[in-house]
């Protein structure tokens, strides 16, 4: 496995290190540059991605054709490593979630009119949603259980249920829902369909905008009410049946790059708290001289490194074309956890300042709870990896044959 970057990969990354320090760090001292949610605000957040367009910044995830700079997986975790230096960096370049994952299957899936549709106004700038999770007993972590239902009348199909938790649906524009369309209890291979609609169609609701730790995204993570949306056949992505295909084409690279961006902010809060350690003076000794902080900060580098290269692993793979599941499981558990770490070190290093407003390590930290519940629990992923050893035994660490 070779994860040498390309010169022009290496350029795009120092570009924007250097963007992502002078253009998108200044603006989170400026609390009049947030929104009520904690994030930026979309005036100051659509400014600084004007800039990365004219940067050549943009949409890394997304081919060239379409508008984008269709870098690699490997490309992509350097790029959004760089970008998530700043609580406000992804957005700016868009590359944050939701919309990262839809570009990303849009572009690989979708049909040229739907990609005119639907993926164009999405890396022009436009928000966009992922509508899969629902309440109980409806799916969650097991698509076999989603009961949002849609079905066929005439060229059209009308869909009645319920989502939430659905991430950036106040503010989405253009929306790709999960839908079972084989009403078989004991189908759970066929049994959805993914759909596409625009935020303007008759039929449908948010029921509301759920309250949460925060900070929240751009649209919240919202409540969802499905009673007579009708879509066009037209509108079916992939296949009738495809529904569990198309979760799989998106959420395994999707996870990913959430490791990615974790790990960009996994070094700020060292960066943040070493820092801190470097000036603070205790009885006499600077908090950077004691023993104990030193390892606290060796445990966090360390965790770090480990992240990245389980990061860089499973991005490889994907770009060989194989899934990966039990490397994107693997990076998911322990990146998710090396923010919680990192950002508790550098909460806790900092004292009573860690723990206020005034570092944005409290705003990570906050963050940092979500990453072990976000596409799949780590329960879940343990669960993932337990069935791959029992099914592959010592092969579970197989190498990689030329």
């Amino acid at each position: 496995m070779d994860f040498t970057l390309d010169a022009r990969t290496e350029d795009l990354r120092r570009r924007v290190r250097a963007f992502v320090a002078h253009e998108v760090v200044p603006l989170e001292a400026d609390r009049s540059a947030w929104d009520a949610w904690e994030n930026i605000g979309l005036p100051a957040r659509d400014a600084l991605r004007a800039k990365a367009k004219a940067a050549g910044l943009w949409a890394p995830q997304v081919s060239p054709g379409r508008g984008g700079l269709g870098l690699s997986m490997v490309g992509q975790a350097a790029f959004y490593e760089e970008a998530n230096w700043s609580i406000f960096g992804p957005s700016s370049l868009n590359c944050a979630a939701p919309d990262d994952g839809n570009m990303r299957l849009l572009d690989k899936v979708a049909s040229e009119p739907q990609k005119d549709a639907f993926l164009d106004p999405i890396v022009a700038g436009a928000n966009s949603s992922f509508a899969m999770t629902e309440p109980a007993p409806g799916g969650g972590s097991d698509p076999g259980m989603i009961r949002t239902a849609a079905e066929r009348r005439g060229d059209q199909w009308v869909v009645r249920g319920r989502k939430w938790f659905i991430s950036g649906a106040a503010l989405a524009e253009r929306f790709i829902l999960i839908a079972r369309t084989d009403p078989d209890p004991a189908e759970t291979r066929r049994h959805l369909t993914a759909f596409l609609f625009e935020r303007d169609r008759p039929g449908w609701r948010i029921v509301r905008r759920i309250p949460n730790m925060g900070p929240d995204e751009h649209g919240g993570v919202c409540e969802l009410e499905f009673d007579g949306l009708e879509i066009p056949g037209a509108n079916v992505l992939m296949e009738v049946g495809d529904g569990l295909k198309v979760t799989q084409i998106r959420l395994g690279p999707a996870r990913l790059t959430h490791c990615m961006r974790w790990l960009g902010l996994a070094k700020r809060c060292v960066a943040i708290a070493a820092g801190y350690a470097e000036e603070r003076e205790g009885f006499g000794v600077r908090l950077a001289d004691r023993e104990s902080v030193q390892i606290k900060l060796a445990e966090v580098a360390q965790a770090i490194a480990i992240g990245r290269l389980l990061v860089m692993q499973a991005a490889w793979l994907l770009d060989r074309g194989d899934f990966a599941r039990k490397e994107v499981s693997m990076a998911k558990m322990h990146v998710a956890d090396t923010l919680h770490l990192a950002a508790d070190t550098a909460v806790q290093l900092q004292g009573a300042r860690g723990y206020s407003k005034d570092s944005v390590a409290e705003w990570i930290y906050r963050y940092a709870r979500c990453a072990r519940l976000v596409d799949g629990a780590s329960e879940v992923h343990k669960m993932v990896l337990a069935g791959l050893y029992a099914r592959e035994g010592t092969d579970f660490w197989r190498w990689q044959p030329a």
